[in-house]
């Protein structure tokens, strides 16, 4: 089967069910596996954001929003001639990914009969779902299954490890400026990890906010994972978390590893945040790697 993922983290869903070797098409996003944009071709373009702060990336998409323009680019005709026979989308989030719709406008211009899966995940269960999803439609639902059930599986195993502990109260700042706080499925990687989210509900959208109202919800820890960012740039945007909310517990994790995007990693992120918040409770993992108290706590 030739399939295009316009996502990143439906590209590393197809990585995960062994198949990103029938990956004929990425967005420019797509990072993982390694060397991916290498062999599979580029078909969704997007705004150029490096060297920006994220005050300037978040006043440049208000800008193309207001002005109607579109924050990312389809190459239909690329797509077109990839002959896919899968393509897989999102409408989740219009700041995020193209949204599906965009997807099934330039395949009907074009004739292209591909079939076309929209993942819209808005909590953790639903992420896991997402995963059945994927394997169903490209024809290994019994990988599928293997895969999700071992993602539960590890997630049981924190569940059972943190069980009976104090439930620190955590707040995850997913955008510095202006503040935002994390929503959809973060609050469930927090509740998973044996912490006690604040500021944010399950399965709705990541709202803006301000740095008096995250004060008052009296977080013990501020997670900063900013949506689109790696450590380093995490652990540079938790300067300035810290500065805003001084005496608070602040960490940076890398948020495309571990937070943001709703593929398997997240799993990652729940060992790695109750690491966090429960020291020697869970096994260490390659994932306490994607973290970092920020220098404020060190």
């Amino acid at each position: 089967m030739r399939l295009v993922s316009l996502l990143p983290s439906a590209t590393e869903i197809v990585d995960a069910l062994g198949l990103s070797g029938d990956l004929v098409g990425v967005s420019f996003e797509c990072d993982q596996p390694p060397g991916i944009r290498e062999r599979a071709a580029v078909v969704v373009g997007g705004l150029d954001t490096v060297g920006l702060s994220p005050g300037e990336i978040d006043a440049a998409v208000r800008a193309r929003v207001a002005a109607g323009e579109d924050l990312y680019t389809l190459h239909a005709g690329a797509l077109a001639e990839l002959a896919p026979d899968l393509v897989i989308t999102q409408d989740l989030c219009q700041v995020c990914a193209l949204p599906a719709g965009a997807v099934t406008d330039a395949l009907a211009h074009l004739g292209t009969t591909a079939d076309v899966l929209t993942l819209d995940p808005h909590t953790l269960d639903d992420v896991l779902a997402t995963i059945t999803a994927v394997g169903a439609r490209a024809g290994v639902p019994d990988r599928a299954a293997e895969v999700a059930d071992a993602l539960r599986a590890r997630l049981a195993a924190v569940a059972r490890a943190v069980a009976g502990r104090p439930r620190p109260r955590v707040a995850v700042v997913e955008w510095v400026d202006p503040p935002f706080t994390a929503g959809h499925w973060v609050p469930d990687l927090v509740a998973a990890a044996g912490g006690e989210p604040v500021g944010a509900v399950a399965g709705t959208r990541s709202v803006p906010t301000t740095w008096d109202a995250i004060e008052a919800g009296d977080p013990e820890v501020v997670l900063v994972a900013p949506c689109g960012f790696g450590l380093e740039a995490a652990v540079e945007q938790a300067r300035e978390v810290a500065a805003h909310l001084p005496g608070r517990t602040v960490w940076a994790i890398d948020a495309d590893g571990l937070v943001v995007r709703p593929g398997p990693r997240l799993v990652d992120g729940v060992e790695a945040i109750a690491l966090v918040l429960h020291p020697g409770a869970v096994p260490a993992s390659a994932a306490v790697a994607l973290v970092a108290g920020s220098p404020a706590q060190r």
